[in-house]
């Protein structure tokens, strides 16, 4: 596990509020539903293993590495050190910084555009058919009641979006970075969308939009949510990690499992925490040795 000290914790509680911050204000928010709006009500649904089958961010780098951006071989090392932490469930804070600092480099001085347009081809081409329909469903089931729903990942916020406005949703909350002229300059603002950064990036939007947190539901999958799914009235555990389960089962939690038996005896270690940790960490690790376009 890893340890922080009291200044260290501090540092990173000040940074998740800023994250957070930020993250609900790149929000990009559809008008409410048409059908008798509940404007006070809504839905948060993490992304990774709860919305759609693996990790988004891993689904894009695969992207990416068929468009030339690094090879397949730095493609097969991030599988590589993904698998190790899903057998593990342990986040090294070493491994996490040179992973963040490498997808900071990945994108600093591409152009926003640039990025977003292979980002929508990705999704159409990759990521869609990987919805979970038993999630979407659910999504759907708030949207039918008038609730607005938003996804809340770790992922860039670019991407999140388009993965929301893909579903019909009403928006997203991502991991925001820096832009000047249209072009990222590789810094974050505040942190990746991880851990207390989605609740405070939930609270924000929350207070933002007038909503009332004790009728909102949020979705996840991963123990790392806690925060979030802490934050609303109602948490439900969606293909849980076997730390969420027992969280779940403790706290009364709803549970849904949409892998059959043999995929979920496969993830029962925390399944991709390690991509959510880093907030495209996984183009980032790729990206050590990135081929110059």
């Amino acid at each position: 596990m890893i340890t922080l000290t009291r200044r260290a914790r501090a540092r990173e509680d000040a940074l998740a509020v800023v994250a957070g911050a930020a993250s609900a204000a790149a929000a990009d928010v559809e008008a409410p539903p048409v059908v008798a709006p509940d404007l006070s009500a809504a839905a948060f649904f993490d992304v990774d293993n709860t919305m759609m089958m693996g990790a988004s961010i891993y689904h894009f780098a695969r992207g990416m590495a068929a468009r030339k951006y690094f090879s397949s071989r730095d493609l097969l090392g991030f599988a590589v050190q993904q698998m190790k932490f899903r057998m593990s469930g342990v986040e090294d804070a070493a491994n996490m910084v040179t992973a963040r600092q490498a997808a900071l480099a990945f994108v600093a001085g591409r152009e926003v555009s640039e990025i977003v347009g292979h980002a929508e081809e990705i999704y159409d081409e990759v990521m869609a058919k990987r919805i979970w329909s038993g999630t979407r469903a659910l999504a759907q089931m708030h949207l039918d009641a008038g609730q607005r729903v938003w996804l809340v990942t770790a992922t860039p916020v670019e991407l999140a979006n388009i993965i929301a406005h893909r579903l019909g949703l009403t928006g997203a909350l991502g991991t925001v970075s820096e832009i000047v002229d249209g072009k990222y300059t590789g810094r974050l603002v505040g942190e990746p969308l991880h851990g207390p950064a989605k609740a405070e990036a939930v609270l924000s939007l929350g207070r933002r939009e007038g909503l009332d947190l004790a009728r909102c539901t949020a979705y996840s999958d991963s123990v790392n949510d806690i925060p979030m799914l802490s934050t609303v009235g109602t948490g439900v555990a969606i293909n849980p990690d076997s730390a969420l389960r027992r969280e779940a089962r403790e706290r009364g939690w709803q549970v849904r499992d949409y892998r059959t038996a043999r995929k979920a005896a496969k993830v029962g270690a925390p399944a991709v925490a390690a991509a959510g940790v880093i907030a495209g960490g996984v183009a980032g690790t790729l990206a050590v040795r990135r081929k110059i376009a």
